[in-house]
């Protein structure tokens, strides 16, 4: 999930990463020279008949990735503000193809646009760099999902046209959308269905449809990211362990990395660890879910 105010960091300053474990599954990005340095080796597989979903997110040690209270419910309250945390948002989101976030994600960082240079701008120059060696056309397309459509679109996602923008909603949710002037960046589609969730296999059709992406990025909120869960559509998942004890109250409010959606003992999601990275005292792990294609069912490793 994305910080929008946090303190800065120079990249100058900024300590590499520690590999500490890495599978050499994929195919090696064209890092430049400093975010190699910073980051390391990274491979992503790149499928020719599907696209290759992956998310993002920090965790607290006791499993809390916002603490959903006004003023702090972003991640940068979750990771300590860490600079390493935010360079890794970056890289990432500079090779997607596709970033997708759900509305209640725009509802906290309103005045964010979902590309690498806003979250690290100190490495905005490198990020330019790995976005022309792999080929792209420039900011990934941001995805924002609304059921109700209840989206202001003179937010900057939407009106300074930095980058593409597509919501996808509901019938109803575009009929409320048409009472506002639409920007020439940004593409409504409906999707034709009653109330309740929108399925995340219709949201990445839909993306498809516009954008042909390889890599798309899903970075929240839990609910949507849920949704890609329990339709088993999630194929790697990027975390951040930031090294806090975040706590609970009896009915907190406080989110954990998936909500809405309950898989065990039935029917878990098993991962499988691929990358472990240190930064100080957070953890930067990766793990797959290689059996997350429609159709595949496992209950444990």
């Amino acid at each position: 999930m994305a910080t929008d105010i946090m303190p800065r960091t120079g990249s100058a300053t900024l300590a590499p990463l520690e590999t500490l474990f890495e599978t050499k599954r994929g195919k090696v990005l064209p890092l430049p020279p400093k975010l190699a340095r910073l980051y390391g080796c990274l491979r992503m597989p790149l499928p020719r008949s599907h696209p290759h979903v992956f998310s993002n997110f920090v965790t607290t040690l006791d499993g809390v990735v916002s603490l959903n209270t006004k003023g702090h419910a972003s991640g940068g309250d979750i990771s300590g503000f860490s600079a390493q945390d935010r360079m890794v948002m970056g890289l990432l989101r500079a090779i997607a193809d596709v970033v997708i976030i759900g509305s209640g994600t725009l509802r906290t960082d309103r005045r964010h646009v979902w590309t690498a240079e806003a979250i690290f701008p100190e490495l905005a120059e490198d990020y330019s760099r790995l976005i022309n060696a792999m080929g792209k056309r420039g900011a990934p397309l941001n995805v924002i999902v609304s059921g109700s459509g209840e989206i202001d679109l003179r937010l900057p996602v939407f009106a300074t046209g930095k980058v593409p923008a597509l919501i996808v909603t509901t019938t109803a949710g575009a009929k409320r959308l048409t009472k506002q002037s639409t920007p020439d960046s940004v593409e409504i589609r409906a999707i034709h269905r009653g109330a309740g969730a929108i399925p995340a296999r219709a949201i990445l059709d839909e993306v498809c449809r516009v954008r042909r992406g390889k890599l798309i990025l899903v970075e929240g909120g839990p609910r949507l990211l849920g949704d890609f869960y329990a339709e088993r559509l999630v194929d790697e998942q990027f975390l951040t362990l930031a090294p806090q004890i975040a706590g609970r109250e009896a009915d907190d409010r406080r989110l954990s990395l998936v909500m809405g959606k309950a898989f065990a003992p039935l029917d878990a999601r098993w991962g499988t660890l691929i990358d472990v990275r240190r930064g100080s005292s957070h953890l930067f792990l990766r793990y797959s879910f290689p059996d997350h294609r429609p159709g595949r069912r496992i209950s444990r490793p």
